[in-house]
């Protein structure tokens, strides 16, 4: 018997009430965590580009008020915000370079069961998640290695997670049969060729993943800037937005009182600024890495 298409497309989906008061939770719900998330960030955005005075009168909610550019005007009048950042670009592309390099290298034999020692060097790695020496020890450690100061200061000491790790283990395990293994090796393919042609063609999502998560990471670590680098000239784009903060917070010292008003409307809203500028490389990025951050996240997530 045979349908006609105009009949199939009038059939709708019947729901009793229970099913369509549940719904209407579920679309109220996922509108309020809308508005939770999209609101501050609208509050920033507008904030950004409105008067120091609007701002810190508190006029500003979701529009800009009194239209301004002065923020990016003293945000950009810095001689080192350009420098900052090249400084930031190149720290971030070689941390995210090497810390999936690593993570791949170190979750692969991870994921496989006939490495005896998989799980004395599993439980290593997972001891670390918890207990590490802290701050001095780690400043320590890197100051003995002569990296004061240095490029590979900002990239070495954070260069692979251990969350990431067990990320790249479980998918592996979760995702590649093992049958894959089994015919390349009848086949007389060795690990590493195995490695290289397999197992990274095949893990896209999730090296996806490692790169969105260590490139954020890498862009926005202030601290290791802030410890490990002395020169002016290597200060990574994070910290050089701070320094322009704190400049702009000390030079009122010794103006009158409306001069100091004037300053501090004017620090309120290059922090709003700031944010705006030091978040526009990750917003620019994640849209090409979403479809397989999700997919990736998702595989990855089975523990066992």
């Amino acid at each position: 018997m045979k349908t006609d298409a105009n009949t199939v497309r009038k059939v709708k989906l019947y729901r009793t009430v229970p099913d369509r008061i549940l719904l209407a939770c579920v679309w109220l719900l996922m509108l309020l965590i809308m508005l939770v998330i999209l609101v501050p960030i609208l509050f920033i955005l507008a904030s950004s580009f409105s008067s120091p005075e609007a701002v810190s009168a508190g006029k500003v909610l979701l529009w800009p008020v009194d239209f301004s550019l002065a923020g990016y005007e003293v945000i950009f009048q810095s001689p080192n915000i350009l420098k900052g950042f090249l400084n930031s670009i190149a720290y971030t592309f070689a941390a995210t370079v090497i810390g999936v390099g690593l993570t791949l290298l170190a979750g692969y034999p991870l994921s496989r069961k006939d490495l005896k020692i998989r799980g004395p060097v599993m439980f290593l790695f997972t001891v670390t998640m918890f207990f590490n020496g802290g701050m001095i020890p780690t400043y320590l450690v890197v100051s003995r290695l002569h990296l004061i100061d240095s490029f590979w200061a900002m990239v070495l000491p954070t260069a692979m997670g251990v969350w990431n790790v067990i990320l790249i283990k479980t998918y592996i395990q979760s995702s590649i049969p093992l049958e894959i293994y089994e015919s390349a090796s009848i086949d007389g393919c060795s690990d590493w060729k195995y490695f290289l042609n397999m197992v990274i063609p095949l893990s896209k999502p999730i090296i996806a993943v490692m790169v969105l998560l260590y490139a954020v990471g890498k862009w926005n670590d202030f601290m290791s800037g802030l410890l490990y680098i002395n020169t002016t000239s290597k200060y990574p784009l994070q910290l050089i937005l701070r320094n322009i903060l704190v400049m702009n917070d000390s030079t009122g010292m010794a103006m009158n009182l409306t001069e100091q008003m004037s300053r501090q409307a004017m620090k309120n809203l290059m922090q709003y600024s700031l944010i705006i500028v030091s978040s526009v490389p990750v917003m620019i990025l994640y849209p090409f890495i979403q479809k397989y951050f999700v997919k990736g996240i998702m595989m990855g997530s089975i523990k066992g």
